[in-house]
Order: C-alpha cells, then structure tokens, then sequence
C-alpha cells in the first residue's frame, strides 16, 4: 500500500513504516501529523484511486522522529572583469517523518454539520448582500464622475489670452518706429 502526497507544497511517495525528510514542519519532535491532500492512494490489492485533485477522505498519518538542517550549499557569484565575488553558505531545514497510518479519514462533527446543509440557501443568502454592495459601489461612481468635469478647465484658453497681450506691444512699438523714420 502507498500513496502520492502533498506537503509544504512538494509531492511524496509514501508507504506504511516509511522515513521521510521533508521541508521543515512547525510541529514539536514525536508530535503526529496528519496530511489530508492525498494526490493517489493504490491498496494492496493493487487497485488504485486517483484524485481529482484529491482522494476524497483519505488521509496519511504520521510522526515526526526529528528536526535537523542539511549539508550545506555554497552559493558562488561572481562577476568577470569586474572584481565582484560573493560566497554565501546555506543549510536547508528538515523534518524526518515516518509515516504510520495511510487510510479513510473519520468524519468529523465538525464537517458532518456543514455537509448536512444544503448549498443553495448559504448562496441565496449571500446573493443579496451581494446585490447591494456592487448597487452601492455604482451609486459613488456615478456621483463622482460629473464633479471632475466641473473642475477642469482648458488649458488652450489660459494660453491664448497670455499670447496675444505680450504681442501687441511689440507691433506698437514697432509701428512708432518706423513713422519716425
């Protein structure tokens, strides 16, 4: 019996009695873990499930034996001709698991009560909150919108009547000049 498993975002292959080391958990040393995404699950007989994205109540048990970091990786950049170097170490955390249990998970009280509702009166009870937020939000639009139209002024206007001033005197001053002459 094994399985195909998802944790911290990685996938493993699993089997009863197995150590694993995977990505660094939160829970204390001895503690269980229980994984709930369970990507495939083959049985003894040899009959396989495939999720959907998962098995739906399968779940993988298991505790975790230590924590630890592993050999460490140097990270070497450089850059030619420029006299640039950086050398950096690093050691990845881990936790070795090993896995007891690969079964059905048990039904919690918790998700028999949610199951026991029917879908349709939660979304008909919400669609009307719904309703009237996106009312509200064209409500504010639409009055904000007329007000900035209001404010702006062409720019083309202010422009023109600044020009023609400065030009008017240098033509007058030029006609005086040449009656002068």
């Amino acid at each position: 019996m094994h399985a195909v498993v998802e944790i911290a975002g990685k996938q493993f292959q699993v089997e009863k009695n197995k150590n694993i080391k995977v990505p660094l958990l939160e829970a204390e040393g001895g503690s269980k873990v229980v994984f709930d995404r369970v990507l495939t699950y083959t049985d003894d007989a040899g009959v396989t499930e495939i999720g959907q994205p998962v098995v739906k109540n399968m779940t993988v048990t298991a505790s975790i034996v230590e924590h630890g970091r592993d050999k460490k990786v140097i990270v070497f950049k450089k850059k030619r001709r420029k006299g640039y170097q950086k050398k950096n170490g690093h050691r990845q955390g881990f936790s070795l698991i090993k896995i007891e249990d690969i079964g059905v998970a048990k039904p919690s009280k918790a998700k028999a009560k949610t199951e026991a509702k029917p879908a349709t009166e939660t979304k008909a009870a919400k669609a009307p909150a719904a309703v009237k937020k996106t009312a509200a939000k064209k409500e504010t639009t639409a009055k904000k919108a007329p007000a900035a139209k209001k404010e702006a002024k062409p720019k083309t206007e202010t422009k023109a009547k600044t020009a023609k001033p400065k030009a008017a005197p240098k033509k007058a001053a030029a006609k005086a000049k040449e009656k002068e002459a």
